[in-house]
């Protein structure tokens, strides 16, 4: 890069980070997720607004091509990368007693009523959805994922920030959204498989063919195995290198360590073809089971502080800066469609909704909290997100459509939020029920 490169590169990342933190700031004064603020920090930049009001300007701070477009994919993708190590980091939580009841039905019919009506909307149209290398297969379980979707990260900030994180009702929303998002990053890692099989990187391409039906076999086949095999035998490995006496980087620094981990993990994905984002969540449950494992109160002290580094750097640049690109990648101008965006929203939300909602029911809650239920699990937040820019980004999606599922996750989250904080008094009074913890994820 030449210097006048660098410095376009550095402007246009230090502008994003001051958008990101000053609109995340404002929207958590306003009580509101501050995801939402990073991302509309990065619209103001985009071509959303500053493309119109300074075409020139916003043209020289993001390049369609080039050595700067080339950095600034680079650090997106690292805080994309850092974000799924702190989300797999996050999925551990218990449940009690009749809460598993719970949690089981919600979590099926949240997941595979949405995921079903998705897919067969997909089907019918599929011209509404598909990008440039996205074919029916993909198309059908990109948008059936869409339907499905919900977010930990913004979910349990919301629970977190009313009191009712550790409720009987937060444990149930965490259960299932810690239980969909596993198989909703497994099949997204199919359908991942599937758009890079024609490729010549990871294993299934080398030796394998690229029809549909061996494709989607292997992928399935190859990501469940990794997960399982990951989750049996991660956090042994993570915790029998984190205190090899051989091991002078997790000596020197453990935060570097872990990160190293992180990368490792990432490549063992892309050896056989999974996406890199599995690998990085995956990479976290292993990491932060093997820290959670030793038993030993110095130990554990040690672990909790390094995470607390690891979130402190990702939340004050990597993350903050990646949300900020997805709103500068986005063009109310030109791809918006309101008419599209509105049904999408009103049909994903209603069925998400309506699914949880009766199996709530079924399973004994009142009408109060299976209504708080159906709300909570339908923010799509961070993961929607997340969903929207690796599939554009893998061209499985085309831009109208990237830029409906950025905005019905940042509608979501706020509308999840407003009405979570008209019901907290009587979810934080709920009375607890059930036994004996078990862990789920």
């Amino acid at each position: 890069m030449t210097v006048v490169e660098t410095a376009r590169l550095l402007t246009a990342v230090g502008l994003v980070c001051i958008a990101a933190h000053v609109l995340g700031h404002l929207f958590a004064r306003l009580k509101q997720p501050p995801v939402i603020g990073e991302i509309v920090g990065g619209i103001l930049l985009g071509p959303s607004l500053l493309g119109l009001a300074a075409p020139d300007a916003e043209q020289w701070l993001f390049p369609k091509s080039g050595p700067v477009t080339s950095a600034m994919d680079v650090i997106y993708q690292l805080g994309q990368l850092l974000l799924m190590f702190l989300a797999g980091a996050e999925l551990r939580i218990r449940v009690e007693g009749r809460q598993r009841r719970t949690g089981v039905l919600v979590g099926a019919a949240g997941l595979l009523v949405p995921f079903t009506v998705g897919a067969a909307i997909a089907g019918l149209r599929p011209v509404w959805f598909t990008g440039q290398s996205g074919t029916t297969v993909t198309t059908v379980l990109v948008v059936g994922l869409a339907m499905a979707v919900a977010a930990i990260p913004v979910i349990s900030r919301i629970m977190m920030d009313l009191g009712i994180l550790d409720a009987p009702f937060g444990r149930i929303v965490l259960a299932v959204a810690v239980i969909e998002d596993v198989i909703l990053y497994i099949v997204l890692a199919i359908a991942l498989g599937l758009a890079n099989s024609g490729e010549s990187a990871g294993l299934w391409p080398a030796v394998g063919s690229s029809a549909v039906v061996p494709s989607v076999a292997y992928y399935t086949l190859v990501s469940a195995l990794f997960f399982a095999l990951a989750l049996f035998a991660g956090p042994r490995v993570f915790r029998w290198l984190a205190q090899h006496r051989w091991n002078l980087v997790a000596r020197q620094s453990p935060l570097a360590f872990r990160l190293v981990f992180l990368f490792s993990m990432v490549l063992c994905c892309m050896a056989f073809g999974i996406n890199a984002v599995f690998g990085a969540l995956v990479a976290g449950m292993c990491a932060v089971r093997g820290d959670l494992a030793t038993g030993e109160a110095a130990a554990d002290a040690r672990g909790e502080q390094v995470w607390g580094a690891i979130r402190q750097f990702s939340m004050a640049f990597f993350v903050p800066v990646f949300f900020g690109l997805v709103g500068a990648r986005l063009d109310l101008a030109r791809d918006f469609d309101a008419w599209f965006f509105l049904w999408f929203l009103a049909v994903a939300c209603t069925v998400k909704a309506v699914s949880i909602w009766g199996a709530a029911l079924l399973a004994g809650e009142s009408r109060a909290v299976a209504g708080s239920l159906a709300v909570a699990l339908n923010a799509r937040g961070t993961v929607g997100v997340v969903l929207a820019g690796v599939t554009y980004r893998a061209q499985l999606i085309n831009e109208r459509f990237f830029v409906v599922l950025v905005l019905v996750s940042l509608v979501t989250s706020q509308l999840a939020g407003a009405v979570l904080a008209r019901t907290a008094p009587r979810l934080r009074c709920a009375r607890e029920t059930g036994a004996a913890q078990v862990e789920v994820g």
